[in-house]
């Protein structure tokens, strides 16, 4: 077994995280693991991009190579097009709905979606209205790790142990608002989320 996990967005919106997170779930379950990311003007609302590679054996290199990707996740609609290159032909493109606008050209959001929607596997989840459901606006990074949860080599127990595991500091209702914002990430997967 082998998955090739693309995953992008703009800095601040937690991409690293969900890197984390689904690394460390692979982890538990005694997987290989290797992951390479490119932080860019992360700071200043830049690209951010993260390669993780997950196998149930040995894994020689730190990057997906071009065109073959089984996955990418994107916290930003436009970011998911960036590394489109990289999906394998019958790679999943799971990405937010919700644009963060940042610079002045950008492209008209409805030819965004038709061009997501034109790839044979793909989901476009609301994950901001999702986070917002959860009770927590920032827990948009847990709705995407649970919308692409379906498409992930981990199960969904140890997802969601690590979550929990992540916030176990945390007062309760940041812990259940996150916890929360995966599982109606995954709901709206399995629902074939668009929009």
């Amino acid at each position: 077994m082998k998955k090739d996990i693309i995953l992008a967005g703009v800095g601040g919106q937690g991409v690293l995280s969900v890197a984390a997170i689904i690394a460390q779930a692979a982890v538990t379950e005694t997987l290989s693991v290797r992951q390479s990311e490119v932080h860019g003007m992360a700071q200043r609302g830049g690209a951010v991009l993260a390669h993780l590679r997950i196998a149930d054996g040995p894994i020689f290199s730190d990057l997906v190579p071009q065109g073959r990707a089984d996955l990418i996740i994107a916290l930003e609609p436009l970011e998911s097009l960036r590394y489109a290159s990289w999906l394998a032909p019958q790679g999943v493109l799971v990405s937010a709905a919700d644009p963060l606008v940042n610079i002045p050209d950008y492209p008209d959001i409805e030819s965004i979606y038709r061009t997501i929607a034109g790839f044979p596997q793909h989901r476009i989840a609301p994950a901001a209205r999702l986070a917002k459901e959860a009770g927590l606006a920032k827990a948009v990074n847990m709705v995407m790790v649970g919308a692409a949860s379906p498409f992930l080599p981990v199960s969904v127990a140890t997802l969601e142990q690590t979550i929990a595991a992540l916030f176990a500091s945390k007062e309760s209702a940041l812990r259940e608002a996150n916890q929360r914002a995966f599982q109606l990430g995954r709901a709206a997967a399995a629902q074939g989320a668009s929009r």
